[in-house]
């Protein structure tokens, strides 16, 4: 006879039970995956406004300067907002399979575009040859458009690769090698290393989220940190911003000046900032007042506490996109988001540590908040692929409430 005693302590779990307790957990996870959804355009609309604001305030005495008048760079930042809205609403409705597809033509699209900064269409800002020239007043930085399509072509590869990239050749090649490092070499020629820094911590980052082997991480690490210093050390421009921060002498009319200056902007914001519009800085004092430096504006015009504020709004961003990742459906989607993350992110530490005088002055703005219109809409871009990410998540988190695909699946 089968024993039927009980422990009364233990009460025994039924099957129903058991599944009950299961639906009420994907409920909530599919609850929390719409919601996180919503956070993500809130967070993205709230960096686009907080974002002209600034640059309102930051650019208004260059722009008169140039002859646009006060609100010349305000408007011409928000033309470009309005369009790279409109392009995150449609890339953010396009189903997964699409990047998929076409990931490669995207790739090879974005490194044509790059090569144009080696024709008589490119030109140089400060030094670096990283623009095309589309109208006498109009600019494209074909790199910003690159980062996006890098990551996408990489997920994509490291995503149909899926069952070989345990093995290291096949997780390098093509994804790496030649993929992303000709993405790479193509920005580094044209001299803008701060541009590259931040496309190889993308790669690191795409990898890291699709789940590659440490072993082979630690390869593209130290490979990228091999190329890193080769280029540094090769130019004396750089290596004189590189010293400059562990230097005692100030070159104070020379490299010196911009540094210097938002140094003296930030502090001069103490707590609670002297008010919006207020600064002195922004009155021909710093360079790039609304572009690099306008985290300088911030902090003088809302002192500590807005700084400080600003940097948790991209801790809250991080946090978004983190929870994005944990419940995408594959490694594609998985990429994709890593990338867009360490891209906006790492790319504001970037810049918040150039700032701060943490870091040489390298020439990256500051994501979403910063005036640049071919950063604004690429970056827009990637959060509507991102959206276009967490809308499927969501979807999969309510398959695996009704049972549409296996619990322990990551699906395809």
């Amino acid at each position: 006879m089968p024993n039927t005693e009980q422990n009364p302590q233990e009460p025994q779990t039924t099957p129903l039970t058991a599944r009950v307790v299961r639906i009420r957990l994907t409920k909530g996870r599919v609850a929390e995956s719409n919601v996180t959804v919503l956070m993500l355009w809130g967070i993205t609309l709230l960096f686009v406004a907080f974002g002209l604001i600034m640059v309102l305030s930051a650019s208004s005495i260059t722009s008169y300067l140039n002859g646009a008048g006060f609100l010349g760079g305000f408007q011409r930042q928000a033309m470009y907002a309005l369009f790279g809205l409109i392009l995150m609403v449609i890339a953010s409705r396009i189903p997964l399979w699409f990047w998929k597809k076409w990931a490669w033509g995207f790739f090879g699209l974005g490194l044509v575009l790059q090569m144009l900064v080696f024709t008589p269409l490119g030109f140089e800002v400060g030094g670096n040859r990283n623009w095309v020239r589309i109208t006498e007043t109009i600019g494209l930085q074909p790199s910003e458009f690159l980062k996006l399509a890098m990551i996408v072509w990489m997920s994509a590869v490291l995503q149909f690769k899926e069952k070989l990239i345990a093995k290291p050749i096949h997780a390098l090649i093509p994804a790496v090698i030649p993929g992303a490092v000709l993405a790479v070499a193509t920005v580094l020629f044209g001299g803008d290393l701060g541009t590259a820094m931040v496309m190889f911590a993308i790669v690191i980052g795409v990898l890291i989220f699709a789940e590659i082997d440490w072993k082979t991480l630690g390869l593209v690490i130290a490979a990228a940190i091999a190329a890193a210093l080769l280029f540094l050390v090769t130019s004396e421009n750089r290596m004189r911003r590189l010293m400059g921060l562990v230097s005692n002498e100030e070159d104070y009319s020379g490299h010196d000046w911009q540094p210097l200056h938002g140094i003296w902007a930030l502090a001069g914001g103490e707590m609670f900032g002297s008010g919006l519009g207020s600064s002195k800085a922004k009155w021909s004092w710093l360079p790039a007042a609304d572009n690099d430096y306008i985290f300088a504006i911030i902090g003088e015009e809302f002192g500590f506490v807005g700084a400080v504020a600003t940097m948790l709004l991209y801790v809250g961003l991080a946090y978004l996109l983190f929870k994005v990742i944990a419940m995408s459906r594959d490694r594609f989607g998985k990429g994709v988001v890593g990338g867009v993350l360490v891209w906006i992110v790492g790319q504001a530490l970037l810049n918040i540590g150039v700032v701060v005088r943490l870091l040489p002055v390298i020439g990256v703005p500051l994501p979403l908040i910063s005036s640049g219109g071919t950063a604004l809409v690429a970056t827009l871009i990637a959060m509507g692929v991102v959206l276009s990410i967490a809308r499927d998540g969501a979807q999969y988190q309510e398959e695996l409430r009704t049972g549409a695909v296996p619990t322990k699946g990551t699906g395809a």
